[in-house]
């Protein structure tokens, strides 16, 4: 079978492009994962507006460790996101509040099919960026269900995180 990449080089250095522009700490991997991967963390706060205050106390002072797994039939179908740190229990997966998938994935996209092949997998890293804050959110019980929309343009949750923030524990 030839890989996605082979078939399609073109779609290939657009994503290198745009991930050495917006997440140049993520590594692509063609070897190790039968259509690839990017791997590596996301920053904190990606976002097109100021972050919160406090939002290292909040999330560690560490964005989302992940694996963006390519699928054979990409771009035609999304790449799917695993979160590794934090990594959720198997219990919340298929969990609507906590948009997570039955195989540990993120919950990114309302529906498969909003997603064209012409989107950028941007995108999809923007929003597992703004996961990992509402992750954080939810662990500490300030949310009952993560945003509809996620808050990568929405700023719904930007107040809770220095509210909760200051009622963590404290590290030093």
């Amino acid at each position: 079978m030839t890989p996605w990449w082979e078939s399609d080089p073109d779609r290939l250095d657009r994503d290198r492009r745009e991930l050495a522009e917006k997440f140049p700490e993520l590594v692509l991997d063609l070897e190790s994962e039968p259509a690839g991967r990017w791997h590596g963390r996301l920053p904190d706060w990606p976002f097109d507006r100021p972050p919160p205050e406090r939002l290292d106390a909040l999330t560690e002072g560490s964005g989302l460790l992940l694996d963006l797994r390519y699928r054979q039939s990409y771009p035609m179908v999304p790449p799917r996101v695993f979160p590794l740190a934090p990594s959720p229990e198997v219990n919340l997966r298929m969990r609507h509040d906590w948009h997570l998938q039955g195989d540990g994935s993120l919950c990114l996209l309302r529906s498969e099919a909003l997603w064209t092949g012409r989107e950028s997998i941007v995108d999809l890293l923007l929003k597992a960026a703004g996961w990992r804050v509402e992750y954080a959110l939810m662990t500490a019980r300030a949310i009952k269900s993560m945003s509809e929309n996620g808050i990568v343009d929405d700023p719904v949750h930007d107040h809770l995180v220095e509210a909760v923030a200051c009622l963590l524990p404290s590290s030093s």
